[in-house]
């Protein structure tokens, strides 16, 4: 199992992570994915693959030296993982919310569909790629600094040709999520606006 989500899966459905896992043979769990570490992994399985896996690495030169600094964050992480994780569901729901409840028929979402701390907006107008809405949310300009008092710059993916999706971490708060969904909201209306003044 590719374990990069595991542990807002286990966080969302409140089960263990190895009620998940128990039918894998192997698991790779990835310390900087949601659990906040600067870099990390680790691959779990039955003794033999482990000690094939550890060969494997040393063969193709992967290794580190003097890496518990890394292994001490690694440890941090786990910890606090639950409380973490719960902190950016909540915000990703959050932002989903306040995003339904703009009613803007340039984006929607349906905040039943959001489980963990990923979001994906619906771009409902054919005039708008989800490429161009995510560089407007990147982009500030003195509209948006004269209009909300804020220069405010949101990163956001375009996922598929209607749709792009908002992910949380934990150096994203709980203030950062509101100003994301303001930033979404001036962004819908000036691009509205501007359709509109279009000929």
């Amino acid at each position: 199992m590719d374990g990069a989500r595991l542990m807002n899966a286990a966080v969302a459905q409140g089960v263990a992570p190895a009620q998940i896992t128990q039918h894998c043979d192997s698991v790779s769990l990835c310390f900087s994915k949601g659990l906040g570490a600067p870099a990390g992994a680790l691959v779990a399985g039955c003794r033999e693959f482990v000690a094939e896996a550890w060969r494997m690495r040393k063969l193709l030169g992967g290794g580190m030296r003097q890496a518990g600094v890394l292994a001490a964050a690694a440890r941090v992480g786990l910890e606090r993982m639950e409380e973490t994780l719960q902190r950016d569901h909540g915000n990703a729901r959050s932002f989903a919310q306040g995003v339904w409840e703009l009613g803007s028929p340039i984006c929607s979402v349906d905040p039943s569909t959001v489980e963990t701390n990923m979001v994906l907006v619906k771009v409902a107008v054919p005039w708008l790629s989800p490429e161009k809405l995510c560089e407007r949310m990147q982009a500030v300009s003195e509209e948006e600094v004269a209009e909300t008092g804020r220069a405010v710059s949101v990163r956001l993916f375009p996922w598929a040709a209607r749709s792009l999706r908002a992910v949380w971490h934990c150096d994203v708060s709980a203030q950062d999520t509101q100003l994301a969904a303001n930033k979404l909201k001036f962004v819908a209306e000036q691009c509205w606006r501007e359709r509109g003044a279009a000929p």
